[in-house]
């Protein structure tokens, strides 16, 4: 067996790999999502919907720190006074952004190596088909 043939078995295991890696991260997170029954409110980007993807994660973290904007008068939990019970309510919220923002990144890395793992598996078979046509010839 040759370089080429090694090459492009690694190239094709390998995205394989990467493709169901993503699957299964976009799927346990979106499962996770939906387990926790969030839906967006009407003054949302994506009003009225159950939160399960990226987008819906980040019209719902857009529509928390809207409404704790308004509840803070425009203050952040840093900018409140350590003994204003605002401050819980910047504190929850700068959790709940995070968490859903985290969620965000998840959806975009599973996608980005989702990606990844096709261009491989295209590699993988390019190596091949390349490999085949240079052994017609020798």
């Amino acid at each position: 067996m040759d370089t080429r043939r090694y090459a492009s078995i690694g190239a094709i295991v390998l995205g394989a790999l990467m493709l169901i890696a993503s699957i299964g991260t976009w799927t346990l997170v979106a499962s996770t999502l939906s387990e926790q029954e969030i839906t967006t409110p009407s003054d949302a980007c994506m009003p009225d919907r159950v939160v399960r993807g990226p987008f819906t994660a980040y019209c719902q973290a857009d529509v928390i720190q809207k409404h704790t904007m308004t509840s803070t008068g425009g203050m952040t939990y840093a900018q409140l006074d350590r003994e204003d019970p605002l401050r819980n309510v910047a504190m929850n919220s700068s959790f709940l952004q995070a968490s859903l923002f985290t969620s965000v990144l998840a959806f975009g890395t599973a996608a980005m190596a989702g990606a990844v793992g096709i261009l491989f598996i295209l590699i993988g078979l390019g190596i091949r088909d390349v490999s085949e046509k240079v052994n017609v010839r020798e």
